[in-house]
């Protein structure tokens, strides 16, 4: 999802860079959108690996 987010924002830079500022604009907010539900997965997955104790053998 990440990589996602950063193809989306690297689409937009060059968009911008181009004048093509609808499709920036757009991509922009694609890649905050992906970026955040990312972080929130992420720290999801970390809360939910640490519920579970460790067993050593």
């Amino acid at each position: 999802m990440l990589r996602w987010a950063l193809m989306f924002l690297v689409i937009a830079l060059v968009a911008a860079l181009f004048g093509f500022t609808n499709v920036a604009g757009t991509s922009m907010f694609a890649a905050k959108i992906l970026f955040f539900v990312f972080l929130v997965l992420f720290v999801i997955s970390l809360v939910a690996g640490n519920r579970s104790p460790r067993t050593t053998v």
